[in-house]
C-alpha cells in the first residue's frame, strides 16, 4: 500500500467492480477516456474476478480517500519494460466531488511514479492526454512531466469529433514534490 496525505493507493478488490461501472458510465469521467465497446455490471464483475494479480508489466491500484476510505478513482503502470525502463500511467478519478482541485489526483501520480521509479526502477514513465484537456494536462506538467509530441486526431470523442492526442514523460529524478 503507498500512502500519502490524502489519498492511499491499493490493490482493487472484485467487489468494487459496481462502483467503477458507475464511473465507466458517467460522462464527465468517460469524455476524455479511450472507449472500448460498453460492457455490463456482470462483464466487469467477471474482468475483476478474472484480473491478473499485479506485476512488474501492470500494476492497477484504487485510489482511495484517506478521510473517509472511499474508493474515488484507479491508477496503473503498464506495459512496463524491465530492459528499458519505461511503462505507461493511465488515471482516473472517479467520485465527482474528489475530481478538480482538491489535489486528490495530483498526490495519486506523485505516489505512483515515485512507486514506479524507486520500487520498480523505472528511467521513464509515459502517458497520453487529450490536447483540450487542459485540467490533466496542468497537472501532469505540475508533477514533472513534459510534452514530448502531439498526435493528430488520434483521439475520437464519444460525439465522433476526433482531438489530437499529447505525448508526455517524466525521467527518473524530474519527478518534482
Amino acid at each position: 500500500m503507498l500512502e500519502g496525505e490524502l489519498v492511499r493507493l491499493r490493490a482493487l478488490e472484485p467487489e468494487e467492480s459496481d462502483r467503477i461501472h458507475g464511473w465507466v458510465h458517467d460522462p464527465d469521467v468517460g469524455r476524455w477516456m479511450n472507449h472500448s465497446y460498453p460492457r455490463s455490471l456482470a462483464q466487469l464483475r467477471k474482468r475483476a474476478e478474472e484480473r491478473p494479480v499485479n506485476s512488474y508489466e501492470l500494476v492497477v491500484l484504487g485510489i482511495e480517500a484517506k478521510a473517509d476510505g472511499q474508493l474515488i478513482g484507479i491508477i496503473d503502470l503498464r506495459d512496463a519494460e524491465p530492459e528499458v525502463g519505461n511503462a505507461e500511467l493511465d488515471i482516473y478519478i472517479g467520485e465527482a466531488e474528489y475530481r478538480g482541485g482538491g489535489g486528490y489526483g495530483t498526490e495519486a501520480l506523485r505516489l505512483m511514479c515515485r512507486y514506479g521509479f524507486n520500487s520498480m526502477r523505472l528511467h521513464m514513465i509515459t502517458l497520453w492526454v487529450v490536447a483540450e484537456n487542459e485540467r490533466a494536462r496542468h497537472v501532469y506538467r505540475k508533477v514533472g512531466f513534459t510534452e514530448d509530441g502531439r498526435h493528430r486526431e488520434a483521439f475520437v470523442a464519444m460525439d465522433g469529433k476526433r482531438h489530437d492526442m499529447i505525448l508526455m514523460s517524466m525521467l527518473k529524478g524530474e519527478l518534482r514534490s
